[in-house]
């Protein structure tokens, strides 16, 4: 392999499918892992006393071994705390090991150094993606998870930001002129809606991708249909066979989990599917059918959603349907005949574009963005501006949200905000930090807290506390609190609650690389 540190690499890290594209003599290539699928399955299994399984291996064997097989990580990539983040527990080397979700995200992210044989070459930077609204903690999360699979982390960008990238470049390169544009990215976990503006340039020399809105749901997308089916053919499987209770048998229900997402994609080309699992549970070997009519049906709450979601982000771009020249299908789960049917009676018929493998292209823009920030001649005059999908505020006395940044300001984007005592001689004040959309922050979620002391003796009112947020273009906040007195001494502050620790960080780079080295198991 070459020495220093080769193409950069654009890596969609999804709920339930990953997939890793480059740009290359002049255009992307999706990259196949080592089966030769396009897209590794975002799972790792812990078998026997060292292996570690990621991908296809995972999957082959997660019937067997249900409690060591962990999917869906990225939605335990949550705004908790450092003290109470949710820990993954697995029997491992012989006794019960806890992994963080970063740590398990970082053995999929290192799954796509697949890529270094494909290019028979080094590959250490890349652009990951995330979903809309994930948050500060969320986004931080899977730099960190990047940050421990031994990758340099270029840029975390949003999804449908990503799509609109690899989208709007097409239209582009065929001389379109300025499009307003909505992405509707709906993947194996999640939703995503954005709105943007694609100016070709023809004024300032050069294409501006500028995010007007964005909208999402972060429990919302493929699996969530699958569970949908799982629940109606347990109630099934109970009604046949009264005395057996499949619903606590793990291994059953990964069997029927998988023979139920077999039948998803079915039902996206026919009009019935058949389940057919020999010895279930309990020696029963469960047969039925089931057709799109009757699976639209039970999902209809979340096909509501969907709905629902789209106009949410209509509303933060203050625009309607009449506004959009191009509505861009993107994600495995528009598939679905149901979702293209919905999007295109919502456009009172305009038809939605949709590329031959939808869930490729989140991976294809990145891979755009990766060139760009790589500095690639062909790419250099292609500007991504983007925005913040969630209001950031201070709680305030009564649990009031006092707003320092509204959701959907365009990022970097740096705002200060001064605040002061409610108590007379009040020598220190709790900052709690949050995010979301009500003026209640018990309904917000709390990023973080910490509590600022030594504020010099004042009237209520009189002290000015002052501060700062700053969000870079990752969409990661840091936060600068000073209180000025008299002497005008200041004191800061650097937000950094819910984080992995540097401590915690190395560690794990360090058991990822021994891991790597000794036992190979990626």
């Amino acid at each position: 392999m070459d020495g220093g540190d080769g193409p950069a690499v654009g890596i969609d890290l999804g709920t339930t499918y990953s997939c890793v594209a480059v740009w290359r003599h002049g255009g992307v290539e999706v990259i196949p892992n080592d089966q030769g699928n396009r897209l590794t399955p975002s799972c790792v299994a812990f078998a026997g006393d060292t292996r570690r399984l990621v991908g296809d291996a995972a999957v082959n064997q997660a019937a067997s071994n249900p409690e060591n097989t962990i999917f869906d990580v990225k939605r335990l990539i949550v705004i908790a705390g450092r003290d109470d983040r949710p820990m993954i527990e697995v029997q491992y080397e012989d006794e019960e090991k806890q992994f963080a979700p970063e740590e398990i995200s970082a053995m999929v992210l290192a799954k796509m150094e697949t890529a270094e044989a494909y290019l028979a070459t080094t590959v250490k930077n890349a652009v990951i993606t995330v979903p809309v609204y994930f948050n500060d903690s969320q986004r931080q999360a899977t730099m960190d998870a990047g940050t421990i699979a031994g990758l340099n982390v270029m840029s975390i960008i949003n999804e449908p930001a990503a799509a609109a990238i690899g989208y709007g470049l097409h239209k582009i390169l065929n001389g379109y002129g300025e499009r307003t544009v909505l992405i509707f990215d709906l993947g194996g976990g999640t939703l995503d809606v954005s709105i943007l503006k694609v100016d070709p340039g023809a004024d300032i020399d050069m294409s501006v991708f500028k995010v007007k809105a964005t909208a999402g749901n972060t429990h919302l997308g493929g699996a969530d249909f699958d569970n949908q089916m799982v629940k109606h053919f347990v109630r099934e499987f109970l009604k046949r066979y009264k005395m057996l209770d499949i619903r606590s048998d793990k291994r059953a229900l990964r069997r029927l989990r998988t023979a139920c997402e077999r039948a998803k994609r079915t039902l996206s080309y026919t009009v019935e599917a058949t389940i057919e699992i020999d010895s279930l549970h309990g020696g029963i070997d469960f047969y039925a059918t089931i057709s799109r009519a009757k699976f639209e049906d039970m999902n209809k709450n979340l096909f509501t959603e969907c709905a629902e979601t789209v106009e949410k982000c209509f509303k933060g771009a203050e625009m309607d349907k009449t506004s959009i020249d191009d509505v861009v299908l993107v994600g495995g789960s528009t598939h679905i005949p149901k979702v293209q049917r919905l999007i295109h009676d919502m456009f009172d018929g305009k038809e939605p574009w949709r590329s031959v493998n939808p869930e490729e292209d989140v991976a294809y823009g990145a891979a755009i963005h990766a060139a760009i920030l790589s500095g690639d001649e062909m790419l250099q005059d292609v500007l991504l501006v983007d925005v913040t999908p969630l209001s950031l505020g201070v709680r305030t006395i009564g649990g009031v949200m006092s707003l320092v940044i509204p959701r959907n300001t365009t990022i970097p984007t740096k705002k200060e905000k001064v605040f002061s005592t409610v108590k007379d001689n009040q020598r220190s004040v709790l900052i709690q930090v949050y995010q979301g959309e009500s003026v209640s922050t018990d309904e917000n979620n709390l990023l973080g807290q910490f509590r600022l002391d030594g504020i010099e003796r004042a009237p209520r009112g009189v002290p000015e506390i002052n501060v700062t947020f700053d969000i870079n273009a990752n969409g990661i906040m840091d936060m600068d609190v000073s209180a000025e007195d008299k002497t005008t001494r200041t004191k800061t502050i650097t937000y950094d609650t819910g984080r992995l620790s540097t401590q915690e960080i190395e560690r794990m780079i360090q058991e990822a690389d021994w891991y790597k080295r000794n036992i190979n198991g990626y």
